[in-house]
């Protein structure tokens, strides 16, 4: 029996250091799954240029010139009134029209608006969330809302517990996953009243054994929760501080064996495992969050993300896909 073509719509003008990375992030998946179909949206004299420049091999391509690119700066009506032809605007358009995934490195505003515009929010789904792996002392997490909804209400954090329970058994079929809401505290009787109320709503539902309550914010790396929850206001601030701090300790690091010869050594000497541990914690690997609550595949790349990073995202897409994340969110809200 023959596997169908996934087809992936992918932005190649958003974000920074475009189209490079996105091309180079194309080559280098593309060399793993080769039964991928890639539509790639942008400037087509600019990347046929690049492709050539630098000999890269990319089957199963298909390049659609668009004459736009969305900026941090541009605004809602900016986006909806004067950019129909950007890169970003096509390639979702295509991937509602002909039900494929999507891809992109611009703008987190824009690729939210454009895509609940287009694609539209599954039935019993009111917001979407942004979500993506994080790393732990055990392996990974997977945490929502990262950024979409500034304030929710409680059943918005039982729907981000539904779509990330139906995530986590993409990724982890073998696992009883475990599902906490972040919070100040882990007593029932802590936290703002939205968070107690998507508390009692989750622990009434069929997440009841999964779900182990509040979770502090210094346990998020402890690996003791698979799914954790939050508003996005919240998520963000914790996405961010962790990866400013995470950047700060390796920049001292870095300082600190280079400060002497015995300290180079001492590098030497300990080099495999700093190895390990930067594998564990490299952002690249977990590049590529899903829009997830979406009628559709919507992956946000970070904006600066090398080609690697970028393959990643594109993976991301190309599972999706493949498991119809979809159509198990929409069964597991049949159950509620």
């Amino acid at each position: 029996m023959s596997v169908r073509q996934i087809t992936i719509a992918i932005d190649a003008m958003g974000g920074e250091n475009s189209p490079h990375k996105v091309l180079k992030g194309v080559e280098i998946f593309l060399k793993k799954e080769s039964n991928i179909k890639i539509i790639l949206f942008g400037n087509k004299n600019v990347i046929n240029n690049y492709i050539i420049k630098n000999n890269l091999s990319l089957p199963n391509i298909e390049i659609i010139n668009t004459d736009q690119i969305i900026s941090d700066e541009d605004n809602v009506h900016t986006i909806l009134r004067s950019k129909k032809n950007s890169s970003m605007f096509k390639a979702i358009e295509y991937a509602k029209k002909y039900n494929t995934g999507f891809v992109s490195a611009g703008s987190t505003a824009a690729i939210m608006v454009l895509s609940r515009l287009h694609f539209g929010m599954i039935d019993g789904i009111d917001r979407p969330a942004i979500c993506s792996l994080i790393p732990n002392r055990k392996n990974y997490s997977l945490m929502l809302d990262l950024g979409a909804n500034v304030s929710v209400s409680g059943s918005n954090l039982l729907q981000f517990a539904i779509m990330g329970y139906c995530y986590f058994l993409l990724i982890n079929k073998e696992k009883k996953p475990s599902i906490g809401i972040l919070n100040i505290g882990t007593e029932n009787n802590k936290g703002l009243e939205f968070l107690q109320e998507g508390s009692e709503l989750i622990a009434s539902s069929f997440l009841k054994d999964y779900f182990v309550g509040f979770i502090e914010p210094n346990k998020i790396t402890s690996g003791d929760c698979d799914i954790i929850v939050s508003d996005g206001y919240t998520g963000n601030i914790m996405l961010k501080s962790a990866e400013g701090i995470s950047n700060f300790i390796t920049l001292k690091l870095k300082e600190i064996f280079e400060k002497s010869i015995m300290n180079k050594i001492s590098y030497k000497i300990i080099e495999k495992d700093l190895v390990l541990l930067k594998n564990q914690v490299n952002p690249d690997i977990y590049n590529g969050a899903t829009l997830i609550g979406l009628n559709g595949i919507a992956i946000k790349s970070h904006g600066n993300a090398n080609p690697i990073a970028f393959s990643h995202a594109i993976n991301q897409c190309y599972n999706f896909m493949l498991n119809n994340l979809n159509r198990q969110i929409i069964n597991s809200i049949k159950n509620l």
